[in-house]
């Protein structure tokens, strides 16, 4: 089996700093995408509940769409939210995208090392 790894040289992170990790990994016909959070160029983009889950998973869409993967893909995706009274929001978005192909899911509330709203991971298959 092969293993390919995305964005290994590492992102930036939240004042510059260097993210130890792939965003992404793909082997045996799956696509893991590390968790996403709404950031642009290592910058948090401030905002509510809907604009910060909009933005987390499309960071992860422009990943799996980067590594050949299409939203049809996805069959499981984490959530982690920092108050579980952003839940129903979080389920309009997460409807917005998914609703003709809805993946299995896990939504969580604890506390992020960033100071965001929201976080989200992907896991995709694709028959090698």
């Amino acid at each position: 089996m092969t293993i390919k790894r995305f964005g290994a040289e590492g992102g930036t992170g939240t004042g510059g700093q260097h993210l130890p990790f792939s965003s992404a990994v793909e082997a045996g016909g799956f696509l893991y995408v590390s968790g996403q959070t709404p950031m642009t160029d290592g910058e948090v983009v401030e905002g509510g509940i809907i604009e910060q889950s909009r933005l987390a998973i499309q960071n992860c869409l422009d990943i799996m769409i980067n590594a050949g993967y299409e939203t049809k893909d996805v069959i499981h995706v984490k959530v982690v939210l920092t108050d579980s009274r952003y839940f129903q929001s979080f389920n309009k978005v997460f409807k917005e995208v998914f609703g003709e192909h809805p993946p299995a899911r896990i939504c969580m509330v604890c506390d992020l090392v960033v100071d965001v709203k929201v976080e989200v991971d992907v896991t995709c298959y694709k028959a090698p």
